[in-house]
């Protein structure tokens, strides 16, 4: 494409007309699992691989014992001691996986975890839990199974 005339961009022109395709964008399906409330497996593995790393399941933890109210970065930098430049990395790496999610109140920024993402994640590991097993399931997977079908209903 170059620039033409009065500066429209001129490009290649079509073969046929009215045959021009414009790109749709697609969807990223980790942002939309609950309206559908299944988590697919690409999500849970997305989820899983950002908590496979010691920093990063260490900053989740502290915001889930922290709940809806959060940390600021530097908040957490300083409760983990942890650079705040590696910090912005697993930080980063865990809004990705849409397990944490920010917000702004005037000048700070606040990451708090998605509780709902959270429990999808969890229901879905255990989502099936005793389903080939010869005797009946007891009661220790069944309480998370049972919620995320109530769920779906």
């Amino acid at each position: 494409m170059r620039a033409g005339r009065q500066g429209w961009v001129v490009g290649r022109i079509p073969r046929r007309r009215g045959s021009i395709k414009t790109p749709r964008p697609r969807l990223a399906h980790s942002k939309y699992f609950h309206i559908i409330k299944i988590m697919k497996s690409k999500d849970a593995i997305t989820a899983l691989a950002a908590l496979a790393s010691e920093a990063r399941l260490s900053v989740f933890r502290l915001l889930v014992k922290r709940g809806p109210e959060g940390y600021t970065p530097s908040e957490l930098s300083d409760r983990l001691s942890v650079p705040a430049p590696t910090l912005s990395f697993h930080l980063k790496e865990l809004v990705h996986a849409d397990l944490i999610v920010s917000r702004r109140e005037g000048r700070n920024l606040y990451y708090s975890p998605s509780f709902e993402r959270m429990k999808a994640l969890v229901g879905f590991l255990t989502e099936n839990c005793c389903s080939l097993a010869d005797e009946a399931c007891g009661p220790d997977c069944k309480p998370v199974a049972a919620a995320m079908r109530r769920v779906r209903a």
